[in-house]
């Protein structure tokens, strides 16, 4: 497996262990009646369960991003050293948005989203370089 494909695997992992901290996060600040219910009216998570739903959603936006990037290096068989530091910045700037995020670190927080989608836009310009 290449590099890019082994980061996407494990930015998915990175994603469930998200999906896994906002949903505990969720149950405890508005209990299991209204997060096993229905849903019928919007439920508003408030400060770090907040975030963290937050975060998780940033993250899915993300992957869609890097999931191209991957997907047009590994088929055009683009991959290179650089490529592959550009997965790996990208990744270790989705594992430090997620605390970046929770304890409301400003504006560190828009900085590593952006050092991860700068990482990201790079690994796709250097499949059409």
């Amino acid at each position: 497996m290449t590099t890019e494909l082994t980061v996407l695997a494990l930015a998915a992992v990175l994603q469930a262990l998200q999906f896994l901290a906002y949903s505990v996060a969720a149950n405890l600040q508005i209990g299991t009646k209204k997060t096993l219910g229905p849903r019928d009216q919007k439920i508003e998570l408030t400060d770090k369960a907040g975030r963290l739903q937050r975060a998780l959603n940033n993250h899915f936006e993300a992957l869609i991003l890097l999931t191209i990037a991957v997907v047009v290096i590994t088929l055009a068989d683009k991959g290179t050293g650089f490529s592959a530091a550009c997965a790996w910045v990208y990744l270790t700037a989705r594992i430090l948005y997620v605390p970046a995020y929770y304890f409301g670190l400003s504006p560190w927080r828009t900085v590593v989203w952006f050092v991860g989608f700068l990482s990201t836009m790079l690994m796709i310009l250097s499949a059409l370089i």
